[in-house]
């Protein structure tokens, strides 16, 4: 089996180290490289959210007959349906995917080829495609490390993503911009990293992804303000019973997380 990918970024970069170490036959393509693909049973589109349906519908007449195509993007309804009406088309099939797995930092210097080690994975298939084309990439997404594939609606996974990534960029970015962050060194510890770590993100990428998703972010946002400010007006009023409820709410809910 022949696998492809496009985007040579962090993660197009370890996409394709995982794929040679799984010893596939690999191909690794810049946006702008001119592609063979037909004899590529699976290509793996990393590029910008933007990007996607451009190269797609560039390279398209050249798609081996049964190939899958996916791609990386962290927001899945605008891809989800740039596709719907092609996503069997001409005998090649597109499955929407995000991998959750990165770094703090960006390019294919940074890839790994166990990036994915352990990561889960998230795909949006379409409802009419199918269980073959998920019978066929599937394999492939464990062989690249990924343990846990979760197959959910585009909709559900841009709520979901808002929270558990988008809104931690926001925070991280947010608390870094204190008067404060430039008199740290020697102040901190593990709280402190782990807060800032994400705030390096790529600024066109980034605001792209907000932007893509901007009902649900800002839905995120506005409640995890919420949740600050009555924070605020607890400790303004000096209201220790308000603030102890306020904290155990919160250490009751990690300790009813599964993981």
């Amino acid at each position: 089996m022949k696998l492809a990918v496009v985007g040579m970024g962090l993660i197009g970069g370890s996409l394709l180290k995982a794929a040679r170490k799984a010893g596939y036959e690999t191909l690794g393509l810049h946006h702008s490289d001119p592609a063979d693909l037909s004899d590529t049973d699976i290509i793996f589109v990393a590029l910008p959210p933007k990007s996607i349906a451009p190269w797609i519908e560039a390279h398209e007449g050249g798609f081996k007959p049964g190939a899958i195509l996916t791609d990386v993007c962290g927001v899945k309804r605008p891809v989800f349906e740039s596709f719907r009406e092609q996503a069997m088309k001409a005998g090649w099939t597109f499955i929407p995917a995000h991998p959750m797995a990165g770094k703090e930092v960006a390019g294919f210097a940074n890839a790994d080829e166990d990036l994915f080690r352990g990561a889960s994975i998230i795909l949006t298939p379409y409802p009419f495609m199918g269980r073959g084309p998920l019978d066929k990439l599937c394999p492939v997404l464990k062989d690249l490390g990924f343990t846990t594939i979760v197959s959910t609606t585009p909709d559900h996974h841009d709520r979901m993503i808002a929270y558990t990534s988008q809104l931690c960029h926001v925070i991280s970015g947010a608390y870094i911009q204190d008067a404060l962050a430039p008199e740290t060194p020697g102040y901190t510890a593990g709280s402190f990293a782990d807060m800032s770590r994400v705030a390096t993100m790529d600024a066109e990428t980034w605001s792209d992804l907000f932007l893509e998703n901007r009902d649900h972010l800002l839905a995120a946002t506005k409640g995890f303000a919420g949740r600050v400010e009555e924070f605020a007006r607890l400790l303004e009023a000096g209201d220790k019973a308000g603030l102890m409820a306020w904290i155990r709410t919160g250490a009751d809910a990690k300790r009813g997380l599964k993981s």
